[in-house]
């Protein structure tokens, strides 16, 4: 990382930026770097351990596969109160649509 030269005379928010660190050293600017890029990381992680992105991420699946095989909205429905304890799938999900469509 720099503090002189390209972009960093140039483009007006690179400016601003350093202006809101006041004006660090090359050095200084890369270990506020890293720090950034270590608690994104954390962050990351902690989010795949616990339910946040994979709960948010199945329901989305979920949607996707009952769009797929042409979900009504009751059979959506009933679907989604299901899958609250069910794991999602592919397989999952079109064995329960079939079951409560015959």
């Amino acid at each position: 990382m720099g503090t002189v030269g390209g972009l960093t005379s140039l483009h007006p928010l690179v400016k601003f930026a350093l202006q809101l660190l006041q004006q660090p050293t090359a050095r200084e600017l890369m270990e506020l770097i890293a720090v950034a890029g270590l608690a994104q990381n954390f962050a990351a992680v902690k989010s795949l351990v616990t339910v946040g992105i994979q709960k948010g991420h199945m329901k989305m699946h979920l949607m996707n596969i009952l769009n797929q095989l042409e979900a009504t909205s009751e059979e959506k429905k009933k679907a989604i109160e299901y899958f609250t304890t069910t794991a999602v799938s592919h397989s999952a999900v079109t064995k329960f649509i079939t079951s409560i469509r015959s």
